[in-house]
This record gives structure tokens, sequence and C-alpha cells, in this order.
């Protein structure tokens, strides 16, 4: 599903209009960007949790020269899946 096809999903679930819900996802996207930057777990209960995730400086290798590469500390994130979105996918 891509951006496009969820706002239009979000559009015709909730009522609103194209616009109105490109903004909430807009604003959810950036507000659980904000809280990830700071070091901070965004949780949504049901659904499941974004966990930021701190990669520590090390070294790596080039796979086609074998060449050893220097990789810089960086942050990215995990999801976790909540229990009742879990169940919704087992079902």
């Amino acid at each position: 599903m891509t951006k496009a096809e969820l706002v239009e999903a979000m559009a015709d679930k909730s009522g609103l209009n194209r616009s109105q819900a490109k903004a909430a996802l807009d604003a959810f996207v950036s507000s659980v960007a904000t809280s990830l930057k700071s070091g901070h777990e965004v949780r949504v209960v049901g659904f499941g949790s974004f966990v930021p995730i701190r990669r520590p400086a090390g070294t790596g290798r080039n796979p086609r020269t074998g060449e050893t590469v220097a990789l810089k500390a960086s942050q990215t994130c995990r999801f976790k899946v909540g229990d009742a979105l879990k169940s919704a996918l087992n079902d």
C-alpha cells in the first residue's frame, strides 16, 4: 500500500476528505519521527511500538572489493507488533 492509497483508505473509513486525511497522516509521521529522534519510544496500544535504536560506529567490508570501510554511528528504529495487530494478522 502506497502513501496515496493509505490516505484514500483513511479518508474512506474516517469520513474525512483526502486533504484532511493526508494532513492527519503527515502529522502522525512527523510526530513519530520527532519523538524517535529525541530518543523516546512511541506506543500505539493494540497496534505496536516504534523503538529508537542507536547503532555504534564500527567497521564493515565492501563485499565487492573486500576493502574495510568505516561506518558512522547512526540512529534507526524498530517496530514491535502489538498483540491485537498480531492476532488480526493470524486470524
